[in-house]
């Protein structure tokens, strides 16, 4: 009686430990609405081409929508004519698989029902029309590169910035996706009331911008967030790296919050540089 009730406890073991596991080596690809269950997951099985695998959002309220496009998802904020954030997945396959062209070619996000930014907004503006989701990471697919060029995905940066080190941290996360298999990324611009704005349609310029990392893997689990300043500059991008709480704290976003809450509070509140590589 003894061994049939400890081969019964191995086997609940087991499967209990299969899940967590199963749970921890990818992020959910889940869209929830705060106070609402998971959205079905049964469009899992689907193309990349139709929805991001793997890509845990931030909590989006009752009143926010979320506009789904080939190679990320946002939510538009009106009131700044530009997204509140830009999630997606960039692992090592998209990374050195590359497709596509950069197009140049930018405009309207037909998904965005109030009308998005146009390109007369930052004529003259002293503006880059800078990516939140890069270009680049969208080279693995001719959709998903022609639609990076929305001005859903566009925010008025500072030209040292767009051309410096905000390019810079891009290409280290290409870096880290083709060294830790797959990144989920959330980023954006930091919004607030009374920001300065260019053209008709009023296109707020943020004073800072921030990008979150989520890496899980079997080898890696950890977390990383940076704050940047809408401006040129020579320091290093590590001087800019914080922890996730911080980058919530200052949004008011609540990012990976689907993952296990002892998860969740060691990989939002501790930064740990050298578990990075800052090497390009």
């Amino acid at each position: 009686m003894r061994i049939f009730w400890l081969i019964v406890f191995l086997v609940v073991f087991t499967v209990i430990t299969y899940l967590m596991v199963s749970y921890l080596i990818s992020c959910s690809p889940v869209v929830q609405t705060a106070g609402t269950a998971p959205a079905p997951t049964e469009q899992q099985e689907q193309p990349k081409e139709i929805i991001i695998r793997q890509l845990e959002l931030p909590l989006v309220t009752a009143q926010s929508e979320v506009i789904q496009h080939t190679g990320f998802a946002l939510v538009y904020s009106e009131p700044h004519e530009q997204a509140r954030w830009v999630a997606y997945e960039l692992t090592r396959d998209e990374v050195l698989n590359k497709v596509a062209s950069r197009t140049n070619r930018f405009l309207p996000d037909s998904k965005i029902s109030t009308g998005s930014a146009a390109d007369s907004d930052y004529v003259r503006s002293g503006y880059d029309r800078g990516h939140l989701a890069p270009a680049a990471d969208m080279a693995w697919s001719e959709d998903a590169m022609r639609e990076s060029f929305f001005f859903s995905n566009i925010s008025p940066q500072v030209p040292a910035f767009n051309r410096g080190i905000w390019k810079n941290l891009e290409e280290l996360l290409r870096d880290w996706a083709i060294t830790d298999t797959s990144l989920c990324i959330v980023t954006g611009p930091v919004l607030r009331d009374s920001l300065p704005v260019i053209g008709v349609n009023q296109v707020a310029v943020p004073d800072y911008y921030f990008k979150v990392i989520l890496v899980m893997t079997k080898r890696k689990q950890q977390g990383i967030g940076f704050l940047m300043p809408n401006d040129g500059t020579s320091r290093p991008i590590h001087d800019f790296a914080v922890s996730i709480d911080s980058v919530q704290s200052l949004t008011g976003l609540n990012f990976f919050y689907q993952l296990p809450d002892s998860i969740e509070h060691v990989l939002e509140t501790t930064l740990c540089l050298p578990c990075w590589n800052w090497k390009k």
